[in-house]
């Protein structure tokens, strides 16, 4: 670190001497990133939409969106002489007669799964971990609003086909666009140029899902990374890790070398699936026709909860000046979704407001350090997961031998008791693993030596943990709680007044309240005379003030 490598010298002088940009160079190609396993997680959904940029872009020089009429004329003989949609006729064509089409439209579809997946752990990832605090609010909601944008891009993908499959998709969209109050009816007509089915409607997400979306994705992502560069990338604890460096390998060439291979890897493995593993085979779904729709028909894992949401509900709906209301169709597409997203988009500054900690901070949290987020987040993914499978419901129904009507029954109570019960296993997990930290850091580790005291007594001799492993323990820090006790005089705290102070009081007190304080550094020394006790895991429920 302390020499520009020749590699990177010269290029830098050469840029220099025209751009006058070769410090820049210099600085940057050598800047530190950590390394752990977990940080790979954002790396998946980058490369994802790589290669959804490369597969889309082949895929446009021969699809044709339009809803036109055409007699198919095709190679493949089930659907030879079938009116259908010159969309369905050109994937079609795709599929059996492009070279490569049905291997680069199934990569396709694979990286564009896989895209909304490795957003969706990576965006767990930054949260169990707190990585979305102070600096980085602004980066967490760039990535709350890639996710959402994500599941736009999936479902205006999804109906470019006109297959039955995507088609049904398609008129619950509509349902969903048209129960809105007032608005519906305009938003539905723009969207399908007229009554439904429209002639429009193919045209028209053509144009979100190749234009529009992608757009405003690339400027978020690239917006995403420059923030993250500036600054800096968080690190796991361990040692000679603090708040205020990293710890790691330079961008160039470990960095580099290292994210080369991780995409070829990822490519591979989507070129993999591509190949092996059948994916929304259209031909077998036939084209759409709004009279019919298959059995067991089921949307993207991603549309999944909202499915399940539409068929928990029950069949709610409400007049009100002339105008009929549906709520069993407004509430599943608009409350999850706006559970989940305004959920994850307040978080932090929720939390902040709570703890009333504006700190900085760079290094990341363990789960089990902070039982109240973690908990938190194991019941939303609770919901979230209920959800999901109750898109499915017929099919579990039947598979099963369980009645549909108590499958849906029991998912409508799951909705509300799984996520408590989620929340308070968690909880517990979380406690349980802090104290099996304190007592490693207070007694070491087994080591598989017995030893026979002078007395008679058995015992097996304890070694000090690694030293990675204890400073990667040590790194738990103390959730900050704001002051909420009475002054000499009976009066609280300015920021702990009316009802909303007390509440902020009693929330940060529950939120921060550290029930096993990791006070055990010391370790055993491995020769011990049979009288150690375990360290107390009491309740130690002082809590500690932020001033």
């Amino acid at each position: 670190m302390n020499e520009t490598p020749k590699a990177i010298a010269g290029p830098a002088t050469y840029l220099d001497d025209r751009l006058g940009a070769g410090s820049f160079l210099k600085r940057n190609l050598r800047k530190v990133f950590p390394d752990h396993w977990s940080f790979l997680l954002g790396e998946i959904a980058l490369y994802s939409f790589i290669i959804l940029l490369l597969t889309g872009t082949f895929l446009t020089f021969w699809f044709k969106p339009s809803m036109g009429h055409v007699e198919y004329q095709g190679v493949y003989e089930p659907l030879k002489g079938v009116m259908m949609s010159e969309a369905y006729a050109s994937t079609l064509h795709i599929s059996f007669e492009v070279r490569g089409g049905l291997l680069i439209r199934q990569m396709h579809h694979w990286a564009a799964l896989l895209f909304v997946a490795g957003m969706m752990v990576h965006a767990l990832r930054v949260f169990f971990t707190g990585a979305y605090r102070k600096p980085r609010e602004l980066n967490w909601i760039i990535g709350v609003l890639l996710l959402t944008l994500a599941l736009a891009e999936g479902l205006t993908g999804y109906s470019l086909p006109d297959d039955l499959l995507s088609g049904a998709g398609l008129r619950i969209t509509e349902g969903v666009a048209i129960s809105l109050p007032i608005v519906g009816t305009y938003i539905t007509f723009f969207l399908f140029g007229g009554e439904y089915p429209g002639v429009d409607v193919i045209s028209r997400f053509y144009t979100l899902h190749i234009l529009l979306i992608p757009g405003i994705l690339l400027a978020l992502i690239s917006a995403h990374m420059v923030l993250m560069w500036v600054q800096k990338h968080t690190q796991m604890p361990g040692p000679g890790r603090t708040e205020h460096n990293v710890v790691g390998a330079p961008f160039y060439p470990a960095f580099m070398a290292k994210a080369g291979a991780y995409f070829l890897f990822t490519f591979a493995c989507i070129a993999g699936l591509g190949t092996f593993a059948q994916i929304n085979p259209i031909w077998l779904f036939g084209p759409y026709t709004p009279a019919d729709i298959s059995a067991g028909s089921q949307p993207d894992f991603y549309m999944g909860f909202l499915e399940g949401a539409l068929r928990l509900m029950p069949a709610w709906e409400i007049n009100f000046l002339d105008h009929t209301v549906p709520l069993s169709v407004l509430i599943p597409a608009l409350v999850p979704m706006g559970i989940i997203m305004t959920g994850l988009a307040l978080y932090p500054f929720a939390e902040q407001w709570i703890t009333g900690d504006r700190r900085e901070h760079h290094l990341a949290d363990r789960p089990r350090n902070a039982p109240v987020r973690t908990s938190i987040g194991m019941a939303a993914v609770t919901f979230y997961g209920i959800l999901w499978l109750l898109g499915a419901n017929d099919e579990i129904s039947t598979h099963f031998h369980i009645g549909l009507y108590e499958t849906t029954i029991i998912g409508r109570f799951a909705i509300f008791i799984g996520p408590a019960i989620a929340y308070w296993i968690t909880y517990r997990i979380c406690i349980g693993l802090q104290r099996r930290d304190q007592d490693i850091l207070s007694h070491g580790v087994e080591s598989g030596v017995i030893k026979r005291l002078p007395h008679g007594e058995y015992i097996e001799v304890h070694t000090p943990p690694a030293e990675d492993i204890a400073e990667h323990m040590r790194g738990k820090k103390q959730i900050p709680i704001v002051p909420g006790d009475d002054d000499k005089d009976g009066i609280p705290p300015k920021g702990v007044r009316g009802p909303i102070g007390k509440l902020r009081a009693a929330a940060s007190k529950f939120y921060g309240t550290d029930h096993v304080p990791l006070d055990g550094h010391g370790h055993h020394d491995g020769h011990g005379d049979g009288h150690d006790e375990h360290a107390a895991v009491g309740a130690g429920d002082k809590p500690r003030e932020l001033h």
